[in-house]
């Protein structure tokens, strides 16, 4: 029996290209399987094969747990009964017993063959996959195999991949038979069916179509940096020379457009516009938002978005039909846009202005040509008031050495008052709203003068109350307000 497993071990380490290790222990398990139907179900049984002779033993084994979570006394022992057999023993350790050699019979035999069998399987299975993954391919090519509920299985080479419905290029009509590419979404080592899962609307792989038809992509003297989709109709990539001699978007396409057409055809005729990515996002944005042509453009890092102003002639063609110009254009850049006529802006502007001039006179105590000026000269908060430099201040022509002190004292005594009172508010705010995510003081400060002292009180407010109240953005309010409200459902 012993000689007769080293035989089978070896046959069908080679036979299936699996490690010897592998199947010895696919063996022990099916050892351990056949043993527990012989002896006890609920038992835990580990088998133990001798690599060199090929004999075997096995053991029961119960795992050491603390006295009071022990559940299953066929597979656990607790820790008193544990010690009263080996002194030195700890939690999670196991205590053993070698049970005496079971005669499997021909049933016993079958069952464990069928065991070691499946492991095989699936070791050799895992083994198609880390061949096929150490060839680092994320572009996937082969043919459709057959079709399950509406998803392509992808037969490449060795291996199979599923393309789900979703992942494919609108009105795509894929049969078995046809040759297909896709990019390498994921891996999923835990299905039982195909586990790469591929894609061929993902951005990444339009980029990776360039990269085959542009040589100088691959040579690194051109960079894709960036792309964004709606698949089967229109795309856009950012594309970065790293060589001042090569022309990014004359090289990208092509002699007579011939690499931008080959890309094209395989997505279904979806039309690719080529951006020159720019380290200037503001610059960025402008080239993506081709072929609109931008008047001006207002940058809010903070918000991480655009105010971006065109002429009323060229706004639809910015927003593109169904907006899916300015889409792709803050895909790409990772910026937020928002598009506005210069109406619309000088209308905004002037609101803001409102906003700030208010807030001079009001804590200033000044009126609104003194308000006015501030403005024009740049100045929008307190602080900047109160502590820009003063030689800064004193560059102002309306404003003589007196009055800018006045005004920087002033700023600096309303900004002194205020962070009294906020601490004092602070005292009646609950430790839930401080301690929550995006909380921080100032914040709290201001929701505690509107009587928003709780976690409780800030999950009550509507998305608009928050803006107001607070002088945040939509999307930070959106944010705090849905944190403030998780508890509530995770109680249900």
């Amino acid at each position: 029996m012993s000689r007769e497993l080293l035989l089978l071990v070896d046959a069908l380490s080679r036979e299936k290209n699996v490690q010897k290790d592998i199947v010895f222990a696919a063996l022990e398990m099916a050892l351990a399987s056949a043993t527990k139907k012989k002896t006890n179900e609920e038992a835990d049984v580990r088998v133990e094969v001798d690599r060199e002779t090929g004999s075997f033993e096995a053991f029961r084994r119960w795992l050491v747990v603390e006295d009071d979570l022990l559940e299953n006394p066929e597979q656990q022992i607790g820790l008193s009964d544990a010690r009263a057999q080996i002194p030195d023993i700890a939690l999670d350790d196991y205590i053993e017993e070698t049970l005496e050699p079971v005669d499997f019979g021909r049933i016993g035999a079958q069952a464990a063959k069928q065991v070691i069998l499946q492991k095989i399987r699936d070791a050799e299975r895992e083994q198609i996959l880390n061949d096929f993954l150490e060839r680092k391919e994320h572009l996937v090519t082969g043919t459709v195999k057959r079709m399950e509920r509406g998803n392509a299985i992808i037969e490449a080479g060795r291996i199979e991949a599923a393309l789900p419905r979703d992942q494919m290029i609108p009105r795509e009509n894929l049969r078995p038979g046809d040759r297909v590419r896709a990019w390498l979404m994921k891996i999923d080592r835990t299905a039982r069916g195909p586990q790469l899962i591929l894609s061929r609307t993902a951005p990444e792989f339009i980029m990776k179509l360039f990269e085959l038809e542009v040589p100088e992509i691959e040579d690194g003297l051109l960079e894709i940096k960036s792309a964004a989709r709606d698949p089967g109709i229109r795309a856009k990539i950012a594309v970065k020379s790293n060589d001042p001699r090569v022309d990014p978007i004359g090289t990208c396409v092509g002699m007579r457009g011939s690499r931008v057409t080959a890309v094209t055809n395989e997505l279904a005729g979806e039309r690719v516009d080529i951006i020159l990515w720019s380290a200037d996002p503001a610059q960025f944005v402008i080239g993506a938002l081709a072929p609109a042509e931008v008047s001006s453009i207002m940058v809010d890092e903070e918000r991480h978005a655009m105010d971006v102003v065109v002429s009323e002639d060229n706004l639809a063609i910015a927003i593109g039909r169904g907006g899916q110009n300015v889409r792709l254009a803050s895909e790409l850049t990772g910026w937020t846009i928002n598009l506005m006529t210069v109406e619309q802006s000088q209308e905004k502007s002037e609101q803001e202005q409102g906003v700030i001039r208010q807030l001079f006179m009001e804590k200033l105590d000044v009126d609104q040509e003194v308000a006015d000026i501030l403005i024009e000269e740049g100045f929008s908060t307190l602080e900047e008031v109160a502590y820009v430099p003063l030689t800064e201040m004193l560059e102002i022509a309306s404003f003589d050495e007196a009055t800018v002190n006045e005004l920087r004292d002033r700023a600096r005594n309303v900004l002194l008052t205020e962070a009294i009172v906020d601490e004092e508010q602070l005292e009646n705010v609950a430790d839930d709203l401080l301690e929550l995510d995006g909380m921080d003081k100032p914040l709290a400060a201001k929701l505690a003068r509107g009587a928003v002292l709780t976690r409780d009180d800030l999950a009550d407010l509507a998305t608009d109350e928050l803006v107001e109240l607070a002088g945040i953005s939509e999307d930070r309010a959106k944010s705090l307000i849905t944190t403030a409200r998780a508890h509530w459902f995770a109680a249900e």
